[in-house]
């Protein structure tokens, strides 16, 4: 035995109230729409001297409480309640004759269902529920045929009670502050373990994670990206250790939260004729170990800033592959930059370049090409003004040059493959 709460014209004002009046009879409520709520009232006859006209008369008075204008139908399957509560007001116990009345447009079909029902001459539940299933199932499709079984009221299906969305965090107060590292880390594990169960329940992981810790005199906050969705805790507690120790929090800590972001997991297939590549998580352990020792701006893939000073460059974390190098691409000429460039003691003869020599490099100039000039960020200490040359030494090799406009000094930026 099902009712339905309808509350036309339902304001947003108004919906927790419709959800407070139907939670209020039972913990099974499914909110089929914003204006409609079905409760299992099964239990409750008993409750009510085996009446289920008393169950649904008392919905409506709690309903007039809440200030809600709301129509309640009982029946025996949830759908046929729902459609009885959209068209009858007040009060109703649904029978075969009433749900035969209600308009067919009730049934809410898409309108290819409801345009062909029109031309056939089909206005009520009772005129379609009468039609042959086979005829239906030709014309309609099996869409159509499950229509029919909500006009008919044969539908019988559990309720849907709508759920909380699943909460990927965890914390702990503590009954003391914690000063040293090593304590944190059991709380810090117990509190992944949690975290990272609860994302394996729902098939989840994870691609980042907050670390908040309430100290004594205020909060440390630490995010810890990662290139691919992970759920592995003792992964997490080795890289959160890790981060702790390149950052401590500088106070006792008091509290400990930790949140998750979550993720579809990443979904690998392994080629039978590829080196197999080593684990994310150990890949991520391995680049945070580096990190602790060279420091985080020097452990990464480079990128090109987007300007023009010559070699801008900066190190981001390593991400997931873009996909596989493109077969038969064409060659080109590579610079292999010397970091530092080489300083270098150039030559000219008639205002050209004549000879090169610098460390491990020494030649005639045969060819050239340049200068180049270029300059910027004059408002800056580090501006950059100068002018560059590609040549060819008389071995062979071609290198790029560049004369330092500001002080005259040459230097030997790089080679080219």
């Amino acid at each position: 035995m099902f009712a339905a709460i309808h509350v036309p014209e339902i304001t947003e004002r108004q919906r927790p109230r419709l959800a407070e009046c139907a939670s209020d009879f039972s913990p099974y409520v499914e909110e089929t729409a914003p204006d409609t709520a079905v409760v299992n009232i099964a239990g409750l006859l008993r409750l009510f001297e085996n009446s289920a006209r008393n169950v649904a008369e008392a919905m409506a008075r709690r309903a007039a409480e809440l200030e809600l204008n709301a129509n309640i139908a009982v029946a025996d399957n949830p759908d046929a309640a729902v459609h009885g509560a959209r068209w009858f007001r007040g009060v109703t116990m649904m029978d075969a004759e009433k749900l035969a009345g209600i308009p067919v447009e009730v049934l809410g079909a898409p309108e290819d269902i409801t345009g062909t029902l029109a031309l056939w001459g089909i206005r009520t539940f009772g005129e379609f529920a009468a039609l042959p299933e086979d005829g239906v199932a030709e014309r309609l499709g099996a869409l159509g045929v499950h229509y029919q079984k909500l006009a008919r009221g044969e539908s019988v299906r559990p309720l849907v009670p709508a759920q909380e969305a699943p909460s990927f965090e965890d914390s702990f107060d503590l009954e003391y502050p914690l000063v040293l590292l090593e304590p944190l880390s059991f709380i810090l594990g117990r509190l992944l373990g949690t975290v990272c169960g609860r994302l394996d329940s729902h098939g989840l992981a994870t691609h980042e994670l907050r670390v908040s810790l309430k100290l004594e005199t205020g909060t440390h906050e630490r995010t810890l990206r990662l290139p691919y969705p992970m759920r592995d805790a003792k992964t997490f507690l080795k890289l959160i250790t890790l981060d702790l120790e390149a950052h401590p929090p500088g106070a006792p800590v008091t509290a400990v939260s930790i949140s998750a972001e979550p993720v579809n997991p990443r979904v690998v297939q392994h080629g039978l004729f590829l080196p197999k590549a080593p684990e994310p998580q150990k890949l991520e352990l391995t680049l945070a170990r580096i990190a602790k020792l060279v420091g985080e701006g020097n452990v990464g893939s480079a990128e090109l800033l987007d300007t023009h000073r010559p070699g801008a460059f900066v190190m981001k974390r390593f991400g997931s592959a873009n996909g596989a190098a493109r077969a038969g691409r064409r060659p080109r000429l590579a610079l292999r930059v010397f970091r530092p460039a080489l300083r270098a003691q150039v030559q000219t003869q008639g205002g050209r370049l004549a000879r090169v020599t610098a460390r491990g490099i020494r030649g005639r100039v045969v060819a050239a090409a340049g200068p180049w000039r270029t300059s910027g960020d004059w408002w800056r200490e580090d501006a950059w003004s100068r002018d560059e040359w590609d040549v060819e030494l008389s071995g062979g090799a071609l290198y790029r040059l560049y004369r330092d406009r500001r002080n005259g000094a040459w230097f030997v930026e790089g080679s080219y493959d």
